[in-house]
């Protein structure tokens, strides 16, 4: 699919006609690239976008759940300050899209579930004697008073929730939780990435201590869609199926990207808002054409320093719901999954043809075995983890499933990652970064992804603005002559 400006693109050649140059280059179709590229062409500006799969979206991208309905492959909700989400809403014409949902959160350990939606709800939780569970209270208190991040950048997840709630509360609670989401690096996670948690979970819980959360009407696509309309209103090239395979520089900077069918995309801007590693290899000095400019070796081994875990999350289509709550945490290591994430519990299953949506997260290691086995085998291997967790529950319970795999998942977030983290302006002139990794020190969504992709944009609207100030006296001068 493909949404174009102008002629055909120029194929071969590092010096394309003038006519075939663009003011920027986003690559990747997710709401960061989306968002800049919406910027920046609201500005006049000439961009094109390059995505490699087939419709938009990154990891919001959605899929059909029978007769048109769509939903995200991932699951996703927002909260109520996440901002920038409900003002592109605002901006796009949609105010109303994001809708409040009152959820229930649990936990499942020592195969019970706990309900933990409401403060109340800590003094019933029976795996902690009665002192601890005021102390996972007040843990929780304590950490949402934290108001400067760099106060906690040097320790550990670990270290700094022993020092708040006590062993016994850490390993209950906190250390399942870290082991299942980080597995291997679960005693590396710095202490900004809990605290980022525990801030937004108590921002989202209303007066009577309920959590709200939102949800967008008709998913995500009903964003990635009017996004997708605007920009094409604006002239935006789209190029969807396209994968990028190099960004091209010289002495003084960038010069274009190309793509992996051999086309030239000429230009002197190029945002990557693909995970670092991808971007590493696009800028390779290894790459097919050893680019010139003296700063890519260097940045490229910043960014192959960044770790990520993957995530493979089967979705199911149940004809009955598997419990009341939303969002299960699992704290038990026996468990394949770190969450259960029944989304049909937050909005309603009328909207899914009256089936239950049930989203079962694992994050991991690319090359673990649940990764690599097939979809059928990814099913029949958590049917008896359901069984155990759920009694009752029965194969036929599922009228469909889907498995959906992200090879770069999460960042890992250790103590002073601010040290690490790519920057969004590089060294390399025109060459700009915007991912998951940067958006510290709060954790990846889609919100941060939207006010990444508008600062990202701004900052080369500003150089764009520079660079025609800079040639409107070149060209006067040679008039003159």
């Amino acid at each position: 699919m493909s949404t174009k400006f102008g002629e055909s693109n120029p194929r071969d050649t590092d010096t394309p006609e003038a006519d075939g140059m663009r003011d920027a280059v986003v690559v990747g179709g997710g709401f960061t690239g989306l968002t800049a590229a919406l910027e920046l062409a609201e500005r006049g500006h000439r961009v094109t976008i390059v995505e490699r799969e087939a419709e938009l979206g990154g990891l919001a991208g959605s899929f059909d759940v029978g007769n048109g309905r769509r939903i995200e492959r991932f699951y996703h909700h927002w909260f109520g300050s996440d901002r920038e989400m409900f003002d592109l809403c605002e901006r796009l014409g949609v105010p109303d899209a994001l809708e409040p949902h009152r959820t229930r959160t649990g936990m499942y350990y020592a195969n019970s579930v706990y309900r933990l939606s409401r403060p109340l709800d800590l003094l019933r939780f029976a795996p902690l004697p009665l002192l601890d569970r005021l102390r996972l209270g007040i843990l929780a208190l304590r950490g949402r008073r934290v108001t400067d991040w760099r106060t906690l950048e040097h320790r550990t997840a670990e270290e700094w929730l022993i020092s708040l709630g006590g062993r016994r509360v850490y390993d209950v609670v906190w250390r399942p939780l870290l082991e299942g989401k980080f597995g291997q690096y679960a005693g590396q996670v710095g202490a900004t990435w809990m605290w980022t948690k525990l801030a937004l979970r108590g921002g989202s819980r209303n007066n009577s201590g309920s959590e709200v959360l939102y949800y967008l009407r008709g998913g995500c696509e009903t964003l990635v869609d009017a996004m997708h309309k605007r920009l094409a209103e604006l002239g935006v090239e789209v190029l969807t199926s396209t994968s990028a395979a190099e960004v091209t520089t010289d002495g003084s900077g960038i010069t274009g990207v190309r793509t992996e069918d051999g086309t030239f995309l000429a230009t002197r801007q190029v945002l990557l808002t693909v995970a670092p590693e991808i971007a590493a290899n696009l800028i390779s000095a290894d790459g097919p054409a050893a680019p010139a400019h003296p700063e890519v070796p260097a940045l490229e081994r910043r960014l192959r320093d960044i770790r990520y875990l993957a995530n493979v999350c089967l979705v199911l289509e149940n004809n009955r719901r598997l419990s009341d709550t939303y969002w299960l945490n699992v704290n038990d290591p026996s468990f394949p999954y770190v969450g259960v994430i029944e989304h049909t519990n937050m909005d309603s299953p009328s909207r899914y043809g009256n089936r239950h949506v049930v989203y079962l997260s694992k994050y991991l290691p690319a090359d673990a075995e649940l990764y690599r086995m097939s979809d059928e085998e990814v099913f029949d291997y958590s049917l008896p983890h359901l069984r155990r967790m759920f009694p009752g529950f029965d194969r036929s319970w599922v009228d469909d499933y889907h498995v959906w795999r992200a090879e770069y998942s999460q960042p890992v977030i250790t103590p002073n990652y601010s040290r690490a983290i790519p920057p969004t302006q590089t060294g390399v002139r025109g060459l700009y970064l915007a991912s998951m990794a940067q958006v510290f020190p709060e954790d990846r969504g889609t919100n941060h992804a939207v006010r990444e992709g508008r600062r990202t944009a701004e900052l080369m609207a500003d150089r764009l603005r520079t660079a025609g100030r800079a040639a409107a006296p070149r060209a006067e001068e040679t008039s003159r002559a």
